[in-house]
C-alpha cells in the first residue's frame, strides 16, 4: 500500500516541513503596494490622502483625493480668482485634524510640541492679491493658521516654498515664472512632507513637462461653478471636464434662486432677410439716342 505524502511535506527533506520565511518581511508585491499601478487604472496611493471636499473630484483623484508627500500643480487663467474655492474645503479638514489628540485637563493649559504647532500652519507664498482674513475665516480658516510671505523676486519665492516644504507645513505658492527643473527641485523636497502643497501657475504652463505627479487646470463656469480638468495624473488620462459646485458657505444665504442657477442661453437672433436694393431710375438726359 503506498504512502500518501501531505503536499507540505517533501519527501527530500526527510519528512520536515520547509523553513518559513522570518518574520518582518513582506513579500516583494506587498512591498510595492500602493506604488505601482497599471495604466488602465488610478494609483492605490500608499501615503495618506486629504479629501478634497467634492466627491465628483475624490473620484477621480488617484488615492481618492489630494495627494500628500507629492506637489500639486493648478493652472488657472487668472491667478487669484478660483484657487481658494477649490481648495479651502481639503485645507479646512486638514487644519482641523491637526489638533492636539490628548484632552487637556482642567486647570492646566494644553502641551503642545512645537512638531504640532508647525503642522497646523499655512504658508502662502507670494498671493497675487492681500490675502482677505475675514473671506479666509469664512471658509473655515482661522487667520492664526495663515502665514503670509512677500518676496521681491522668483528666486525669493522659490527658496520661501522650499524651505517652508522642507519644514513640513502646508503650502500655498503663487509662481507664475517657475522653470521645470525648480518645480522638480520642489517635488523632491516635497517627498519627505505629509502635508498639502499647491502650486499655482498660469495656465500656459500645461504646455511645459513638470515633474508634479498631478496638474489640474480650473476655470470659471456656469453661475458659481468650477470647471475642473485633470491634466496630468498618476492613471489614465482624464477626458472631459467636472462641474464642481463652490459655492462658499458664507455666500449662499445671500444669493436668490435666480443667482444660483446659471442664466439661460440666450435665444437665437434671426439673420436679418435681405433686401434687394432699389432699381436706379434712369435720368431722362441718360437714355440712348433714337437715330431715324
Amino acid at each position: 500500500m503506498s504512502a500518501i505524502l501531505s503536499p507540505t511535506v517533501s519527501p527530500l527533506s526527510g519528512g520536515r516541513l520547509p523553513p518559513k520565511p522570518p518574520l518582518g518581511k513582506l513579500p516583494f508585491e506587498a512591498q510595492l503596494q500602493g506604488r505601482l499601478w497599471r495604466g488602465s487604472s488610478l494609483s492605490t496611493a500608499a501615503d495618506p490622502t486629504l479629501s478634497s471636499g467634492f466627491a465628483a473630484l475624490d473620484a477621480e483623484l488617484p488615492g481618492g483625493g489630494w495627494p500628500t508627500r507629492s506637489a500639486v500643480e493648478l493652472l488657472t487663467p487668472q491667478p487669484g480668482v478660483l484657487e481658494w474655492r477649490l481648495l479651502a474645503p481639503g485645507l479646512h479638514a486638514w487644519w482641523a485634524s491637526q489638533g492636539p489628540s490628548s484632552t487637556p485637563q482642567v486647570g492646566r493649559r494644553p502641551r503642545k510640541t512645537a512638531s504640532v504647532a508647525a503642522m497646523r500652519a499655512l504658508l502662502l507664498v507670494n498671493p497675487p492679491q492681500t490675502p482677505h482674513l475675514p473671506g479666509l475665516q469664512a471658509l473655515g480658516l482661522p487667520p492664526s493658521a495663515l502665514i503670509w510671505v512677500s518676496t521681491g523676486t522668483p528666486a525669493e519665492a522659490l527658496w520661501a516654498a522650499e524651505q517652508a516644504i522642507k519644514s513640513r507645513v502646508a503650502v500655498l505658492a503663487w509662481l507664475p515664472e517657475a522653470r521645470p527643473e525648480q518645480i522638480r527641485r520642489l517635488q523632491v523636497s516635497a517627498l519627505s512632507s505629509d502635508a498639502p502643497i499647491f502650486l499655482m501657475r498660469p495656465e500656459r504652463a500645461g504646455q511645459q513637462s513638470s515633474a508634479a505627479p498631478l496638474r489640474l487646470v480650473v476655470k470659471p463656469g456656469d453661475s458659481w461653478d468650477l470647471q475642473v480638468h485633470l491634466l496630468k495624473r498618476r492613471g489614465p488620462a482624464h477626458e472631459g471636464w467636472l462641474t464642481l459646485p463652490a459655492v462658499p458657505g458664507a455666500v449662499e444665504p445671500l444669493l436668490t434662486a435666480a443667482r444660483r442657477k446659471p442664466l439661460p442661453a440666450p435665444e437665437p437672433v434671426p439673420a436679418p432677410t435681405p433686401v434687394s436694393p432699389p432699381s436706379e431710375r434712369p435720368h431722362a438726359l441718360a437714355r440712348p439716342v433714337q437715330h431715324a
